[in-house]
């Protein structure tokens, strides 16, 4: 039986003002998440899990950890699952799935108005929020340079960027991404790989300044005007232009790269029911506005309106068609070859 969600929850209910009957049966329940920790936490604690519990008479335990944790989390406890419900990265998520650990989406009314690519090729889990890959750059340092834009996957090997780029190392999504796409340009893809090495190796390392894998050092060369380039997730270059700094984001033409912050909901959990309705209810659209706003994450329900200050990241049909999707399910049983591969070659 499924949780009934009032349909198109009021702005209010975010805050707490939710005055739903509750289901009989689901007295008592506790329905237990994983998902990431810091804002993300903050976020699930103060604003969006009350009004779900307030609605559905359900307690909501939270469990932070990243996709990495999370996932380890759920292999150990394989015979016994704990988390019903789990928030993962993309990649991480077509693991989960291939190892059985999400049930199927049965109760999802909102799946109609999910944009297809955060359908996921898949009925087991769904994309909550897009964050694109592409360009960050120092809007400034460009203009005051008279450089154009970055428009191009290519703009990595301009011999103009030689020291002033930055490219996250491939135990990063952003870094991976960028292997990806340099083997796509160079006639090759996730099932070969090997343009995507060579392209790295002679064409993008040498203008590299450093493989930074930490956000908060990726600000810092910007703010320190070190880099005027990188690759990066639209959500980062949002929160390091919230501060002041004119940090810009730009889609390449050949398409920026769908990262998605996916749900599930996990097998043998016991609150079934309860998880199908958390999973429909983070694809509200005032749920995905609240994602947007703390942690910018663009919507992947249509439906789903952003204030014009938020409508940079990954919003709307036209921005969403310029994104484009890894196969993951070719990537995960490489991925750990390709990252001593890297190491080897790459950051030599």
């Amino acid at each position: 039986m499924r949780i009934p969600l009032k349909a198109g929850l009021a702005a209010a209910a975010l805050l707490g003002a939710t005055t739903v009957l509750a289901q009989p049966g689901l007295a008592q329940n506790t329905l237990t998440v994983g998902g990431y920790g810091g804002s993300f936490e903050t976020l699930m604690k103060e604003h969006i899990i009350p009004p779900f519990e307030q609605a559905n008479d359900v307690t909501v335990q939270f469990v932070p950890g990243n996709s990495t944790e999370n996932l380890a989390r759920l292999q150990a406890q394989r015979d016994n699952q704990e988390i019903d419900v789990v928030i993962l990265d993309d990649g991480p998520m077509y693991q989960a799935v291939a190892l059985g650990f999400c049930d199927t989406l049965t109760d999802i009314p909102s799946l109609p108005d999910i944009y297809d690519i955060a359908r996921m090729g898949t009925d087991k889990a769904i994309g909550v929020g897009f964050v694109a890959t592409g360009f960050a750059y120092n809007a400034e340092m460009f203009e005051k340079e008279g450089w154009d834009p970055p428009s191009s996957w290519m703009d990595l090997a301009d011999p103009k960027f030689e020291q002033l780029t930055s490219v996250p190392p491939i135990s990063n999504t952003y870094g991976l991404h960028t292997l990806v796409m340099m083997a796509r340009l160079h006639g090759g893809g996730e099932n070969d790989i090997e343009p995507g090495f060579e392209a790295m190796v002679e064409k993008v390392a040498p203008n590299v300044l450093v493989f930074e894998p930490s956000s908060g050092k990726m600000s810092e060369l910007f703010q320190a005007q070190e880099i005027a380039l990188s690759i990066w997730g639209s959500g980062r270059v949002k929160a390091l232009a919230d501060t002041g700094f004119p940090a810009e984001f730009a889609y390449p033409k050949e398409g920026a790269i769908a990262l998605m912050v996916a749900a599930c909901p996990v097998v043998d959990s016991d609150v079934p029911a309860a998880a199908q309705a958390f999973v429909d209810y983070l694809l509200q659209p005032e749920v995905q506005v609240r994602l947007a706003e703390t942690n910018g994450f663009g919507p992947t329900n249509k439906n789903t309106v952003l204030p014009e200050e938020l409508q940079t990241l990954p919003y709307g049909p036209d921005k969403i068609s310029q994104l484009v999707a890894v196969d993951w399910n070719a990537i995960n049983p490489k991925r750990e070859e390709w990252t001593q591969r890297w190491a080897r070659e790459v950051e030599r």
